[in-house]
């Protein structure tokens, strides 16, 4: 086993649940490369009110995503901090990204933040789930979207630039690479920009980013390359984003900046301060009790149970090593 964790390879694995309706069913898919090994596990059914991927570690012990999996990919951080120094080719600095939403899909998967563990599930809203819906001439979601751990956008605070408080999310990433992830993979990430979405009032950024394992990424180094290599992108994020509420009976969403991209300077400044508020978030929480998100760091052998699918079974669903 320890010289499969050393390769890079692809495998399937079969689980039977103990429900009739498991029997022979393939449920597993498993990627193993190189550095930090995170395993995901799924419970219930797909686009179901009670579907959840939850998150191991390579000792087989349950983590948050949002609290445990570091922001910064492993030999790029200080005292759990990005460092302040830019850094360029094999050095560049690469941000761990949760995917909750892989390219071309509708369903609006997302952390949990207020669940224990905060598992990825469905957003919901009036007891229905939550798709996006085909806008033309987009389909679903146009990159591989997700979140940075550790990460926080305070409600609280009044961003200096768009005079508006934070969403009270993780920060979002936007993957432009040409792979197309799964949800709960934990991919490494090279920053380009940032887009300053506003939703409702609420300051709402976009990371634009590229999959460090993509064939352009050594090539891609700020959000002027993106708009020379792939022409049409930046602006075709811009009209999804703007547009994609409207078929829900939404106005449209406006922008900071009169929606021009900032660059990567300033993106590394969002991820610095996001970074900061999370660390305060928890800090708070580890004195005061908190009913707005389920605060647990660090690996706890008293973490709750979990709770036991309707049919009496749990699927593995992959293996995520970086």
């Amino acid at each position: 086993m320890r010289a499969l964790l050393r390769s890079s390879l692809r495998y399937t694995v079969v689980f039977l649940g103990s429900h009739p309706a498991f029997k022979n069913e393939l449920v597993t898919t498993a990627i193993l490369t190189k550095n930090m090994h995170y395993q995901t596990e799924e419970r219930g059914r797909p686009n179901s009110l009670d579907y959840r991927i939850y998150f191991k570690n390579s000792d087989d012990q349950y983590i948050s995503p949002f609290h445990d999996i570091p922001l910064v990919s492993k030999g790029d951080q200080e005292n759990d901090v990005p460092s302040k120094k830019q850094k360029k080719n094999e050095n560049e600095v690469l941000y761990n990204m949760v995917v909750e939403v892989p390219r071309w899909s509708n369903a609006k998967m997302e952390i949990a933040t207020k669940e224990p563990l905060n598992p990825i599930k469905q957003d919901v809203k009036k007891g229905k789930l939550r798709y996006v819906a085909n806008v033309f001439p987009h389909k679903g979601y146009i990159w591989n979207y997700g979140a940075l751990p550790q990460t926080w956008e305070d409600p609280n605070h009044t961003d200096q630039d768009t005079k508006c408080c934070g969403d009270n999310d993780p920060l979002d990433v936007c993957d432009i690479g040409t792979p197309v992830c799964s949800p709960g993979q934990v991919i490494q990430v090279k920053v380009l920009g940032v887009l300053a979405m506003i939703d409702e009032g609420e300051t709402d950024w976009k990371l634009i980013a590229i999959n460090a394992d993509d064939p352009e990424a050594p090539t891609l180094n700020s959000i002027e390359d993106v708009r020379k290599s792939r022409p049409g992108h930046l602006e075709a994020t811009v009209d999804w984003f703007k547009k994609y509420k409207v078929p829900d009976g939404k106005p449209e969403n406006q922008f900071a900046f009169n929606g021009q991209f900032k660059d990567k300077d300033f993106a590394e400044q969002v991820i610095k301060s996001t970074h900061e508020h999370w660390r305060a978030l928890v800090q708070k929480s580890a004195c005061v009790e908190s009913h707005d998100f389920s605060i647990s760091i660090g690996i706890l052998s008293d973490r709750p149970a979990l709770p036991v699918s309707p049919e009496g079974a749990y699927h593995v669903i992959g293996l995520f090593d970086y």
